[in-house]
């Protein structure tokens, strides 16, 4: 792990807002209002895999999805949650974890590149920033 403070690529903190930190990863709230859509980054430098993790922070990683899979069903209720680690655009290890529900608009094909995001109005996303952050935190 480098010893310089934990620092986001750009790519990641494009369109998105902190939610919250968790015991490993920062939760970030994808602004695309088209579906519950988190994005975790470990808080580590120069990961891009998620075998670079040590084995204790691999499990801590999937606990950590499981919870902000579990907590997105909860509040937005989407007929399937979708966990995602591609890196093609971004090389930073990240992980994005969205619920599609049946008929969005790029059902039943994936979300990337299906169509333009729509970025939440100002008020709605702080409201969507709370209640993922109140669920995942308590």
């Amino acid at each position: 792990m480098s010893s310089l403070a934990f620092s986001l690529l750009p790519q990641l903190a494009s369109n998105k807002v902190e939610v919250c930190k968790l015991e490993l990863c920062v939760v970030l709230l994808n602004d695309d209002s088209t579906y519950p859509w988190v994005v975790l980054v470990p808080q580590q430098n120069d990961l891009r895999e998620m075998h670079d993790l040590s084995e204790p922070h691999q499990l801590l990683l999937m606990k950590e999805i499981n919870l902000c899979s579990k907590k997105l069903q909860e509040l937005y209720k989407p007929d399937k949650m979708n966990v995602a680690a591609i890196g093609c655009v971004c090389p930073q290890l990240h992980i994005h974890v969205l619920g599609r529900t049946e008929g969005d608009r790029a059902w039943p094909g994936p979300v990337w590149g299906a169509h333009p995001a729509t970025p939440y109005d100002e008020e709605t996303k702080a409201k969507r920033v709370e209640e993922i952050k109140k669920a995942l935190l308590g």
